[in-house]
Parts: C-alpha cells; structure tokens; sequence
C-alpha cells in the first residue's frame, strides 16, 4: 500500500477543512483556464498544470484537456508523462506519477473518500496516497481509489477499479480489479 503515514484525515468545520476549501477553489479556478485550452495549446496547458501543482513541468509532459482536480499541489509528476482527455485528480491524500506513466481517457485518480458509517459521513474526509510506478499504463476508464501503489511496468486495464497494490510487472482488470497475468519483454 501506498505510504500510510502520508493518511490524512479532514474533520469538518476545522483550519484543516477552510484549507482543503481553499485549494478546491483555487485548482477550479485553474482547471477552468487550462479546460479552455485544446491539444494544439501543449505549452500553455503545461504552464497551467505546472501552476496546478507548483512544480515547473519539462516539455515531455502532455495533457489533453479537459481535466479536474481537487486541489493540485498535493500531485507529484515525472518526465515524459501523458494525461489523455477528461481524467479526474482527487489528490488531497497526495498523488506520485513517475516517469513514463500514461493515464487513458476518462480515468479517475481519487485519493480522498468519507466514512462508510451514516452518522459519520459528513463529520470528515479521509484522504490516503496514491503512487503511480515508473511506466505504468491505466487504460481509458479506469478509477484507481486511494491507498493503492501501482507498480512499475504494470497495465491497469480500461474501466477497472483498483482498490489493492498492483504488483510491478502485472496486468490487472476488473470490478475490483485483479491479477490477470505478468507482464515481460
């Protein structure tokens, strides 16, 4: 799993909750600028993302708008990174994309949920990291759910939920997703 001591947990009506507010609003108002951009507008989606995350991007890194995240300085991003169209960001618990990584159409990265229990629901967020390995590829659809590490190399098939560590070197698939087979040169 990824990192547990990176677990956050939000309570409502707290400094911690105005914070949270306050970058959601602050990613829309920048998610709104990049979602008026098109393909043909690389350099100033890669200057609008940067600004998301506060981390200056390289010329590898393309994104195909529209995208939404949650807050942004909380997403990690490597070298030579693709970002296809209509994906969604919850990165509250943090989010790590290493080098090489490409993410499919319509796939959703959600870091934060709430508790199951009816009369807790509301009171808090609980957000946990999610850490996306070197050359791994998630196919259109997919929704990876926090906690979870993706290993190196590996495949996450198109429309499959991953609630468990994906093992380096593994294509998985399904509802919720599991080990189909290993994956080699």
């Amino acid at each position: 799993m990824a990192n547990d001591d990176r677990t956050k947990i939000i309570p409502r009506k707290t400094p911690e909750s105005a914070a949270m507010l306050a970058g959601v609003k602050r990613a829309m108002a920048i998610t709104a600028n990049l979602n008026r951009l098109t393909f043909n507008d690389a350099d100033e989606v890669r200057a609008l993302f940067s600004e998301l995350i506060g981390k200056k991007l390289d010329d590898s890194f393309l994104l195909i708008p529209p995208f939404y995240a949650t807050d942004g300085v909380d997403i990690s991003v490597g070298h030579n990174v693709f970002i296809n169209q209509n994906c969604t960001f919850d990165d509250l618990g943090g989010l790590d994309i290493a080098d090489d990584v490409m993410i499919g159409p319509n796939v959703s990265i959600i870091t934060s949920g709430h508790p199951i229990e009816p009369s807790k629901r509301r009171a808090f967020v609980v957000a946990r990291p999610i850490v996306i390995e070197r050359n791994v590829w998630i196919a259109a659809g997919a929704t990876i759910i926090g906690g979870v590490t993706v290993g190196e190399n590996s495949v996450v098939a198109a429309g499959s939920v991953v609630t468990k560590d994906v093992p380096p070197n593994t294509l998985v698939g399904g509802n919720p997703a599991r080990v189909i087979r290993s994956i080699a040169d």
